[in-house]
């Protein structure tokens, strides 16, 4: 499905990698529905677009059932078609082992990851399903199939992103619409920051950003892969590598990244 004249929704619109696929998508011709938490965080989504008319944005919180059948509804409403739906919203846990994290954290990772997910792509299928053509994309990551030291609950949450998109994939074969799973590596964006863990830095301040994806590319490289309606998409070349990895030896994947995780800590 092309971007051009089509109404996508993009969540997690704000900041990072979302604000870059609502910039990549309205550069594409696309009218752009961005959904944040963060009034404030929109507003200057709106302003680096250049106040562009293609651009409409509503405050939301996506772990909230009730809000966001609110929003399916007034979105149905005001656009009348809804072709595409970009699910990017996510948080991390602070980045402490699973016997130290409690359950509120826990509670917060899954409601924002996956139930937000679940609950807006549940909310939006059957308006994607009555289209010519509509396209579902569902952000999991790298952690979603390799776990990390110290962020088990993100990746679980991740995990179960990833299982219910290829499972929509093959229920939603026989329908117009298609449907592509994203797993970032390393992107330099401030989700440590947006997700209230204390003591971190911005990526402006991180000197360990220079060396991660440009969330522009990344952006650029998630829209590519849905309009050559690709299935599984791994963003960056930490992701692509320790996918190879994972599947040949998880125990030496997984040796790996925790070596690496204990080096960053320092």
């Amino acid at each position: 499905m092309k971007a051009d004249h089509k109404n996508i929704i993009v969540t997690g619109g704000g900041n990072g990698v979302g604000r870059q696929l609502v910039l990549e998508l309205l550069a594409r011709g696309a009218v752009v529905i961005a959904v944040d938490k963060s009034q404030a965080a929109l507003n200057e989504t709106i302003l680096i677009s250049g106040n562009n008319s293609r651009l409409y944005t509503h405050t939301v919180d996506i772990s909230n059932r009730e809000e966001v059948t609110a929003f399916t509804s007034e979105a149905v409403l005001k656009y009348r078609n809804i072709d595409g739906l970009i699910n990017c919203a996510g948080i991390i846990q602070p980045f402490i082992n699973l016997d130290e994290l409690d359950l509120a954290a826990i509670d917060r990772v899954m409601n924002v990851n996956f139930y937000g997910t679940l609950y807006m792509t549940k909310s939006f299928l059957p308006y994607l399903k009555i289209r010519p053509e509509a396209h579902l994309v569902n952000i999991s990551s790298m952690g979603g199939f390799l776990p990390v030291p110290g962020q088990g609950i993100y990746g679980a949450s991740k995990a179960a992103v990833k299982v219910m998109t290829e499972a929509l994939h093959s229920e939603l074969s026989n329908t117009a619409v298609k449907v592509t799973v994203v797993f970032p590596g390393g992107v330099a964006t401030d989700i440590k920051v947006n997700s209230d863990i204390k003591g971190s830095k911005s990526v402006t301040e991180d000197i360990r950003a220079k060396k991660m994806l440009s969330p522009e590319l990344a952006a650029k490289q998630i829209i590519e892969a849905m309009e050559k309606n690709r299935f599984q998409v791994f963003i960056g070349k930490d992701c692509r590598i320790m996918n190879v990895l994972y599947r040949l030896r998880p125990e030496s994947a997984m040796k790996l990244i925790q070596k690496v995780m204990a080096a960053n800590s320092h």
